[in-house]
């Protein structure tokens, strides 16, 4: 059972659980997932993940052996501005599902969270047992909600959870079958690949006076593809019997937004239209994965962590999405 599965890195484990021979249902409201994004082999069940009736009834009809929970929201800016859709839609829905799922019996359960949980860390790259300091109400939703599954695992036991904190997610299917769709997105490699192809007339750098390399925030870019594989080999090690676990996921390398803007324009040839902006609240100067427990852990070995690689799976998705 996905939730979220018809959204941006939900519709890529889809893909990943089907090339690895699991059968994959989806569960999603389509508030920001699209039913384009679904596989035509893959049912679809359209609802709320915090509607226990709902969640139950799907549970008791299609009895799944394990649960990837990805249904949520996303946009650090817009927690700041609305603090309350982030914690009902993210930690008040995950616990409505949690305990759905433990009503049931469920086990094995991969929970979408974020590297957002650190804040800014004092220390570089950041281990899983770094301090969580959240500074943006999306943060926060994410870190009670990692709280609740700690807590309920420690409770039942035969609710097994691994956490998987997502550094800056990028890039699209290598083969075009999905990718970020929407059209209020607010990452960086996606909004620039919209001004690239002109579909948007400039962009903004948030923020020129960090303290890094060239004033601006620097980021752990992995490709979705890799993610999605991420969640798969999270949960091979449950089905091998591995213990409650949170893992970093990311390459352990970082790039700037300028750096990002210029590899972008080399893959082009001409430059992207960006003009300086005021920083934008909730924004850490840099957020870097120390990788080390996920490599040793997991099964999982990244195959597409070249900042041009990402960019240009990035561009050809964008490219084919709106011609």
């Amino acid at each position: 059972m996905v939730t979220g599965g018809a959204g941006y890195i939900g519709s890529h484990t889809v893909l990943a659980l089907l090339e690895q021979g699991f059968d994959p249902f989806v569960v999603d409201d389509l508030s920001t997932g699209s039913r384009l994004a679904v596989p035509d082999q893959v049912h679809l069940y359209i609802g709320d993940v915090g509607d226990k009736d709902f969640v139950r009834g799907i549970l008791r009809d299609r009895r799944p052996k394990s649960l990837m929970h990805f249904a949520g929201s996303i946009v650090v800016e817009e927690s700041v501005r609305d603090p309350g859709k982030y914690f009902r839609n993210n930690t008040a829905s995950t616990l409505a599902l949690l305990e759905s799922w433990i009503a049931y019996g469920g086990g094995e359960f991969i929970f979408s969270s974020t590297a957002a949980v650190y804040g800014m860390p004092e220390t570089l790259p950041v281990s899983e047992d770094a301090p969580k300091n959240p500074i943006s109400p999306y943060g926060s939703s994410k870190w009670m909600s990692e709280q609740m599954i700690r807590d309920l695992a420690a409770a039942h036991p035969e609710f097994r959870p691994v956490c998987l904190r997502y550094f800056n997610v990028a890039g699209a299917d290598p083969a075009g079958r999905t990718g970020q769709r929407g059209p209020q997105s607010t990452h960086l490699i996606r909004v620039a690949t919209e001004v690239a192809l002109g579909l948007r007339g400039r962009m903004s750098v948030f923020g020129d006076d960090y303290d890094t390399r060239d004033g601006t925030c620097e980021r752990d870019f992995i490709h979705v593809s890799d993610l999605a594989d991420a969640h798969v080999a999270a949960l091979q090690y449950l089905e091998a019997g591995g213990t409650p676990a949170a893992f970093n996921c990311g390459y352990g390398q970082g790039y700037t937004v300028l750096e990002v803007l210029a590899a972008l324009e080399q893959v082009l040839g001409y430059p992207v239209a960006a003009d300086r902006a005021p920083r934008r609240p909730g924004d850490p100067a840099r957020l870097i994965a120390n990788t080390d427990a996920i490599r040793r852990s997991l099964a999982w070995t990244p195959r597409r962590q070249e900042l041009t690689a990402i960019l240009e799976s990035a561009l050809a998705w964008q490219a084919a999405l709106n011609r």
